[in-house]
C-alpha cells in the first residue's frame, strides 16, 4: 500500500543522541500558529516547561496545514488555569481528571495536558488512573504511534524518543512500544491507524498491522459515535484507495459488508477490478466530502448479492441487475447501526439508488432527474461526481463516460441559468389556481400539478399561466 507522501521534505531536521535520549539539533523553525507561541510564553513565564506535541508536530514536518495544536507541560492544571485566566484567556475543564485543560483565545481552543503516565485502561478508552511524569520523554511514551510521539519547541527543537521523524520520512505508521498493549488500552487506535494511512499515504508497519488484526474484536467496546467519526475521516483521506485495500480485513469488523465485496470478480467487459477495488477507486475519485465518499462506498455494495451468470455467445457473462436497490438496503442498515447524521441518512440512499440511472445531457432529462431529486441541485451535482468517479474506476474504454458526467453537469448549469422549471413551485400556477377550477383540496390537486410539471418538462405546454390553466382544466375534466 505504501507510497511516499510527496509533501515530505528531505531531512527537515537532523538528530543526535545526547545523554542517552534523542534530541534534535535545530536547523529551522516549524510553522506554529501565533496562539500556540503565546501559550508557550505564558506557561514558561509561570515557571513551567512546555512543548507542542503530537499531530501538530507531525503535520508541520510533513508541511501540511497545522490546525489543532496540543501542548504538554510539567505544570499541574490548576496552575495552568490561573496563568491563562490572569492573561485574560478563557478556560474549559475538559479533562482535568486526566490533567487536560482547554484554553481559549478569540474563539481558538488549545488543549494543554500535564506530563503524565497512564495506568491500566479497564474501559478500553480512559486510563483508570494517571500519575505525573517527570519529563516530556516519559509523557511521549504513552502515545499511540511514533509519528505522534513528537514534541517541539521553537527554541529547543524536536524531541523524538521513538524515531517518529524517521518513520515520517519513510512513510510508516508504527506503534509506540508493544502494539497489543496500545490497542488493548484504546481499541479506537486500530481505526486511527487506518485513518492515518488514508490521510497521509503511509504504510502500516507489519507488527503493528498484525496486532490490529489480532485486536480488532476489541472494537466492540468502542462507541458507535467514535467509530463513525474515524470511518468518515478515513473515507475522506487523500489516499483512501490504498488504505481501503490494505486495511479491509481490519475495517470488516465494523463494516462487515466489505467482506463480500473482496474477491467478488466482475466478469464483464466494463470492469477490470473486483467489486472492492472498483469501489475503492470510485471513493478515491470523488471529492473528499462525506456525502460523496459514503455514497461511493455504498454504491455497489449490493453487487455480490445481485450477481448471476449468463452464457452469451459461448462465454459466461456476469450481471448485477437490481444491485442498486440491494446497495440501498445495505447502506441503510449501516447508517442505522452507526450514528450517521440525519441528513446523510436522507441523502446517501438517493445517490446510491440513482447512480446507475441513464440521464442524457439535455434540458428535458436534467429537469426530469431534478424533479426526482426533489429539486435538489446539490444532490444532482453530487450524482455527477459519483457518475464521473464510477466511469474512471471501470475498464479504460469506459473513461470517456467521465466526460459525459461533466457534460451532464454543464447541462444542469444551463437549466439553472435559463431558470427552467423542474419543480412544482416553479410553475406559473399554484394549488390555489387548481382549486379555483373546482378541484377539491387534497391529493388530486397535487396530481394535476405533477401532470402540469411533466408537460412543461416535456415541452408540451409552456410554463405560462393561461396555458397551464387550460392544461389543468383538461386534466381535471378528464377525471
Amino acid at each position: 500500500m505504501a507510497h511516499r507522501n510527496p509533501n515530505i521534505s528531505a531531512q527537515p531536521f537532523r538528530f543526535a543522541m545526547e545523554n542517552g535520549s534523542a534530541a534534535s539539533i535545530r536547523r529551522g523553525a516549524l510553522p506554529l500558529p501565533d496562539v500556540a507561541r503565546e501559550a508557550l510564553r505564558i506557561l514558561e513565564e509561570s515557571g513551567g516547561e512546555a512543548w507542542c506535541v503530537g499531530g501538530c508536530v507531525r503535520d508541520a514536518l510533513l508541511e501540511r496545514p497545522v490546525h489543532d495544536v496540543d501542548l504538554a507541560t510539567n505544570l499541574p492544571w490548576p496552575l495552568v488555569q490561573k496563568a491563562f485566566r490572569d492573561e485574560g484567556w478563557g478556560t474549559v475543564e475538559t479533562g482535568v481528571t486526566h490533567g487536560t485543560l482547554t484554553v481559549v483565545r478569540d474563539g481558538e481552543p488549545l488543549e494543554i495536558t500535564t506530563y503524565r503516565c497512564d495506568g491500566t485502561y479497564s474501559d478500553g478508552r480512559h486510563p483508570d488512573a494517571v500519575t505525573p511524569a517527570a519529563t516530556i520523554e516519559e509523557d511521549l511514551l504513552r502515545r499511540d504511534f511514533t509519528v505522534n510521539a513528537l514534541a517541539y519547541h521553537p527554541d529547543r527543537g524536536i524531541i523524538d524518543p521513538f524515531g517518529g521523524a524517521n518513520d515520517i520520512e519513510h512513510g510508516i505508521i508504527r506503534c509506540v512500544g508493544d502494539p497489543m498493549s496500545r490497542f488493548s488500552e484504546d481499541a479506537l487506535r486500530i481505526l486511527r491507524a487506518c485513518r492515518f494511512a488514508s490521510q497521509l499515504g503511509f504504510a502500516i508497519e507489519k507488527t503493528t498491522f498484525d496486532a490490529m488484526l489480532a485486536s480488532k474484536h476489541l472494537l466492540r467496546k468502542v462507541s458507535g459515535e467514535r467509530i463513525y467519526r474515524e470511518l468518515e475521516r478515513f473515507l475522506c483521506g487523500d489516499y483512501v484507495h490504498d488504505a481501503l485495500m490494505a486495511c479491509v480485513d481490519v475495517l470488516a469488523f465494523v463494516l462487515p459488508e466489505l467482506v463480500a465485496m473482496k474477491g467478488c470478480e466482475q466478469v464483464t467487459k466494463y470492469h477490470i477490478y473486483d467489486v472492492l477495488e472498483h469501489t475503492a477507486w470510485v471513493v478515491q475519485h470523488t471529492p473528499p466530502e462525506p456525502l460523496q465518499r459514503w455514497s461511493a462506498l455504498f454504491h455497489d455494495m449490493g453487487k455480490p448479492a445481485a450477481a448471476f451468470f449468463e452464457k452469451r455467445d459461448g462465454e459466461l457473462v456476469e450481471h448485477f441487475y437490481g444491485h442498486a436497490a440491494v446497495s440501498v438496503v445495505l447502506a441503510e442498515g449501516i447508517m442505522r447501526r452507526l450514528p450517521f447524521p440525519a441528513w446523510l441518512r436522507r441523502d446517501a440512499p438517493t445517490l446510491v439508488r440513482t447512480h446507475d440511472d441513464v440521464v442524457p445531457a439535455n434540458s428535458r432529462a436534467v429537469r426530469r432527474m431534478l424533479g426526482r431529486l426533489g429539486g435538489r441541485t446539490d444532490l444532482f451535482e453530487a450524482l455527477c461526481d459519483i457518475k464521473r468517479a464510477d466511469a474512471l474506476a471501470q475498464a479504460p474504454f469506459c473513461a470517456p463516460r467521465a466526460d459525459e458526467a461533466e457534460e451532464l453537469r454543464s447541462a444542469l448549469h444551463e437549466v439553472l441559468a435559463a431558470e427552467e422549471a423542474f419543480t412544482v413551485k416553479q410553475l406559473a400556477i399554484s394549488g390555489n389556481d387548481v382549486m379555483a377550477l373546482g378541484v377539491k383540496a387534497g391529493p388530486e390537486v397535487g396530481r394535476i400539478l405533477d401532470a402540469a410539471l411533466g408537460a412543461v418538462i416535456d415541452e408540451r405546454v409552456p410554463n405560462e399561466r393561461e396555458a397551464l390553466l387550460a392544461f389543468a382544466r383538461s386534466v381535471a375534466s378528464a377525471e
